[in-house]
């Protein structure tokens, strides 16, 4: 590991104008390294470059085909650097090092995924009669401007760039401070598949100050953030002011409806998976387990013994999938987090296992077990971004749904049950961008992922991800 990284803007490796700042390693609480942090300045040189490269055509004139083999060759280029890559986030962000191999391997699936896409993304011809031609074209927006959240820097900055470089526009990336380094192998990657310089560029700095100078710029184009709704909203108000489209992703306060005839067995892993997977930090994490009143306690059992089973430590010391976890991304976080689990007991909900800093260097907490949850509790509404499991009872199907419903969020949700009807009337029912049944994190990167309400708009992921980044151009000709 290298001390000091730096700012790639325009094709070159370049220092800060704000300075620098100290990333920590949260899975032993020691610095890892300092990164470049980028001032305004900084921003609108990258912004410019983005914006030259974007007017001069060479990326949207390019023949579609083209431009898609580029994009899968950057996904190539992560794999082909896999171990190094992979440990570098493990040390930057906490997750269990067999964790960050499968965001490598996720993020290099989005630049196969939208590289194939590239060709497909065609216009169509409307007839007017005798005497005119009239068609469509998707036109690139021109700079992307792109705020990536911390809780998977790598996986999340690959799903919004893949798609932006597959419809030919540039783009500007705000890494998040607290895990900016892994995003460096983009820049590499585009060098190395030959993007022309000013493409994509990458810059570390603080949202009050880098990510208000890039959203609130005149040359941004288009925007994509994904993180806290307040900040969302910032942003969005920003864009607003130059009437700049935002792709926004907020969050959410996620529920699973399980019926008395669910198979709570197989659940297990639906809890294993859906909220000790990246210690929690997953913005469509199962936060919220709303059972049968009849299966409360024995939903709590299992819970209990899915937590208490993961052996809880530095994730560099986890190279294999298994029932482990590691390291929130800060000692900040992981003091939030339990500050909330405190909070839910003092407001009634009962700490069935965990909810406690644990002993060691780093920011770990204890896997999260909450019982007896109510909806008007905080910690029923509000989003903890961390390994706590709410459970809640419900009494009837239409009580769930509302329970469900309940808070200001619509990002996913899930039914389980083995009745078809039932669960396909609650499909329709939980207002979330997407819903699973009987299966957790059901899908991948072909699907379409995005909110409804306080989650935010606008979809990532999928083919419908692809219509973000380009506007409809109609073109009439007049013949002979």
């Amino acid at each position: 590991m290298k001390p000091y990284w730096q700012n790639y803007i325009d094709g070159a490796w370049v220092d800060g104008g704000a300075g620098r700042v100290d990333i920590i390693n949260p899975g032993n609480g020691e610095k890892l390294a300092e990164h470049a942090l980028a001032d305004e300045a900084d921003v609108d040189r990258a912004v410019q470059a983005a914006k030259r490269v974007h007017l001069s055509g060479v990326m949207s004139d390019l023949r579609p085909i083209e431009r898609g083999r580029l994009v899968q060759a950057m996904g190539r280029y992560l794999l082909d650097n896999i171990d190094e890559i992979s440990r570098t986030l493990t040390l930057e962000q906490g997750k269990p090092l067999w964790e960050a191999e499968r965001e490598v391997h996720g993020a290099a699936l989005y630049f196969e995924y939208y590289g194939n896409q590239a060709s497909t993304v065609e216009g169509r011809s409307i007839p007017l009669g005798a005497g005119l031609f009239d068609f469509t074209e998707n036109a690139p927006y021109g700079v992307s401007a792109q705020i990536i959240p911390w809780n998977y820097p790598l996986e999340m900055t690959a799903r919004s760039l893949s798609a932006a470089l597959t419809t030919g526009n540039t783009a500007v990336i705000k890494t998040p401070e607290m895990t900016p380094i892994t995003n460096a192998w983009f820049a590499h990657a585009a060098e190395a598949v030959g993007l022309p310089k000013g493409a994509v560029n990458i810059l570390c700095g603080w949202g009050h100050q880098a990510g208000a100078a890039l959203s609130s710029h005149a040359d941004v184009n288009q925007i994509v953030f994904t993180g806290s709704v307040r900040t969302g909203i910032a942003i969005a108000t920003a864009a607003a002011g130059n009437v700049v489209p935002c792709v926004l992703e907020l969050g959410g306060k996620s529920a699973a409806i399980v019926h008395d005839d669910a198979d709570l067995e197989a659940f297990e892993n639906d809890i294993r998976w859906g909220i000790y997977f990246n210690a929690g930090q997953v913005c469509s994490a199962m936060s919220r387990v709303i059972v049968h009143e009849s299966r409360h306690d024995e939903m709590v059992e299992r819970a209990v013994n899915i937590a208490k089973s993961l052996s809880v430590g530095p994730g560099i010391e986890r190279a294999e999938a298994g029932a482990n976890m590691g390291a929130m991304v800060s000692e900040a976080q992981r003091d939030r987090a339990a500050a909330m689990v405190a909070e839910a007991e003092s407001q009634g909900a009962t700490v069935a296992t965990g909810g406690r800093k644990m002993n060691i260097p780093g920011a770990f907490l204890e896997p999260t077990v909450l019982a007896n949850v109510t909806p008007d509790m905080t910690i029923a509404q509000d989003e903890v971004f961390g390994p706590v499991l709410s459970v809640m009872k419900f009494r009837n199907e239409a009580e769930a749904i509302k329970i469900a419903n309940g808070t200001q969020y619509g990002l996913v949700g899930g039914v389980f049950t083995r009745d078809l009807d039932r669960a396909t009337r609650a499909a329709r029912q939980i207002q979330a961008g997407q819903v699973f049944v009987n299966q957790w994190f059901a899908g991948g990167v072909e699907t379409p992922f995005g909110g409804f309400g306080k989650s935010g708009y606008g979809r990532e992921k999928g083919r419908e991800a692809l219509w973000n980044y380009v506007q409809t151009k109609n073109i009439a000709i007049r013949l002979g």
